[in-house]
């Protein structure tokens, strides 16, 4: 990735700092600190944020309260650590221009991609400890007519031989939890089931995403379920329901009770925003999203 900041780049980049921090440049004064109850990241694919140098971007989010960025492919963990962010859960992508075979559609619930997903976590896991990153996606694959029994089981199957590997290197694998209506025929969409293939890993190195608008759009009653399964979640989505955008008013979803309660649990781990947005600058609605969730 290229390091310079050519003029042109850097003033977009502050042209939009006052919607990242406040109203505040990330050069002058500070906003108010966050309470920090919640630690919050964003997602990479925010659409305006890939557009913003990782310099200019790492002042700007931390400045807003938000500590890393999601969905951060490996060959752009440095850059995303060197802005002072942290990459708080990384795609399984190995290179730019490779399609690898496996994913959200082909995962661990088919036993014929169990070899092809050893390999590519095998790879990926030692390289993310050794650049300091924690958590990296997984996925159910989708059903492709197998029962959830036997989803569950070919998913601890497959698991059960990456989980070596997580726990050497002090890695954890983080399957995401997607609804049925944007997803049809993912098989993890519902939270029983990523939880019954936790508890029969029984590791520290694997847990759930709960996204919490997929999972209110799968089942609801999402308090009570968070707190169920608080032992087997180790990630958070944020995004309104239903639409998939701001956290406001006009969404179904409570925000600031949700994360009460996940403060409640314990939970020390990250909650990242992942909506898209309403106004017409989405990052103002990315500072908006901070302030809802810092309960």
């Amino acid at each position: 990735m290229n390091k310079t900041i050519s003029r042109r780049r850097l003033l977009k980049g502050m042209s939009l700092l006052p919607f990242l921090a406040g109203g505040v440049s990330a050069f002058g004064q500070s906003p108010s600190p966050v309470k920090g109850n919640i630690r919050q990241a964003v997602t990479y694919s925010h659409a305006k944020l890939r557009s913003i140098s990782t310099e200019i971007l790492g002042k700007t989010l931390l400045e807003m309260g938000i500590l890393g960025l999601d969905l951060v492919n490996p060959w752009e963990w440095e850059a995303v650590q060197k802005a002072g962010l942290i990459v708080t859960l990384s795609r399984a992508q190995r290179e730019p221009d490779r399609n690898e075979a496996v994913g959200m559609g082909n995962g661990f619930n088919h036993v014929e991609y169990h070899d092809q997903l050893l390999e590519l976590y095998s790879d990926l896991i030692p390289k993310a400890e050794k650049a300091g990153v924690k958590q990296i996606i997984c996925f159910s694959g989708n059903r492709k007519g197998k029962s959830d029994d036997e989803g569950i089981k070919n998913c601890i199957t497959g698991l059960k031989k990456v989980m070596p590997i997580a726990e050497k290197h002090s890695v954890t694998l983080i399957m995401e939890l997607l609804n049925p209506f944007g997803h049809k025929d993912y098989h993890a969409d519902r939270t029983d089931f990523g939880a019954q293939i936790a508890r029969g890993l029984g590791s520290e190195n694997f847990k759930l995403l709960y996204d919490i608008y997929h999972m209110q759009l799968s089942e609801g009653n999402l308090i009570e379920t968070i707190q169920k399964n608080k032992d087997v979640i180790g990630h958070y989505h944020t995004a309104g329901a239903p639409g998939r955008k701001d956290l406001d008013e006009e969404q179904e979803i409570y925000y600031p009770a949700v994360m009460r309660a996940i403060v409640k649990t314990g939970f020390k781990g990250f909650v990242a925003h992942e909506f898209g947005a309403k106004k017409p600058d989405n990052l103002e609605s990315l500072r908006d999203a901070v302030k809802v969730c810092d309960v």
